[in-house]
């Protein structure tokens, strides 16, 4: 790590300690920016990362998509180019030396803003790629991430500056080692734009029968080079990537309604209560009922704790 990028680091270090002062995830005055904390390694956390940029000034933590693992820590950032179902869990963080991150959310039209803007030269042709990826910082976006994040000390420059400086960091990605992977979100026609589609639809549908041969002609793709393309830019198949948001949402309604079990089966897709129960212990560990009441001792738990 550069002098420079330490220089950077630690103000984000003291910016976060100031703004995210307890456990959990911040929002922040910046819409699109938020702010965590962690006093300890977590359990495995699942969820679908929206399209966003991720850094930690402070620790360290593991992403998994499908199979595959990602870390990083305080020399750089993780890109979610797109929607994308993993599981994140924070594996360096303590009482003396928190985990303190910041991450920043975009969209495909702000990608296409500033490549149309500055005039960025893009292939659309370029094969479809992994929608999840791990960059070394430079100092260069890390300063204007700490532009954007000092913000926060002035709310009254905040709707004039942000967009300004949210602009910029989304120009230096773009010049970047994965700038390509990135544009190709926005650029209409190629493949990575019509994958983004495809998985838009099935998140939106994702309780209807999944059909790939509809799938595949939105993508404007034969059956098998959707299958290829979509396991290249998400790791799993159209199949597994449905069920682990089926999941994710059935986990969801069970922590947040008083509901049974079979009948969150029946709301997410599946059309056999036995079934989702043997998917949900696969993917979780262990049976609905008893995740839950586990899930629910340890917020309590964390809730008691934040309370002094």
């Amino acid at each position: 790590m550069s002098e420079e990028i330490r220089k950077h680091r630690n103000v984000l270090v003291q910016l976060l300690e100031r703004h995210a002062n307890q456990s959990g995830v911040h929002k922040t005055d910046i819409p699109s920016l938020f702010f965590i904390r962690h006093l300890q390694v977590t359990e495995p956390v699942h969820r679908v990362y929206n399209p966003s940029l991720c850094f930690i000034a402070q620790g360290s933590k593991e992403v998994l998509l499908a199979q595959e693992r990602y870390v990083y820590g305080p020399a750089d950032y993780l890109i979610s180019s797109m929607n994308v179902p993993v599981v994140g869990q924070v594996i360096h963080a303590s009482n003396e030396v928190p985990f303190l991150s910041l991450k920043l959310e975009f969209t495909q039209n702000q990608i296409l803003e500033v490549l149309n803007e500055y005039e960025l030269p893009i292939l659309t042709k370029e094969n479809a790629r992994r929608a999840l990826f791990v960059g070394q910082m430079e100092a260069s976006l890390l300063e204007a991430m700490v532009r954007l994040a000092r913000l926060l000390d002035h709310p009254a420059e905040i709707s004039f500056l942000a967009p300004l400086y949210i602009k910029e960091i989304l120009f230096r990605l773009l010049q970047g080692p994965y700038g390509v992977a990135l544009a190709q979100i926005a650029m209409e026609g190629s493949s990575t734009y019509r994958i983004r589609e495809t998985i838009e639809q099935i998140i939106r549908h994702r309780d209807q029968p999944l059909r790939i041969e509809s799938l595949a002609e939105t993508a404007r793709m034969s059956v098998s080079s959707f299958h290829r393309h979509f396991k290249e830019v998400t790791a799993m198949s159209p199949l597994q990537f449905q069920k682990q948001l089926r999941l994710q949402e059935a986990r969801r309604l069970l922590l947040s309604e008083s509901a049974d079990a079979a009948d969150v089966a029946f709301r997410v897709g599946y059309e056999s209560p036995s079934q989702f129960s043997r998917e949900y212990a696969r993917l979780f560990g262990c049976p609905p009922r008893t995740d839950i009441k586990q899930l629910k001792e340890k917020y309590d738990v964390l809730r008691d704790a934040n309370t002094f």
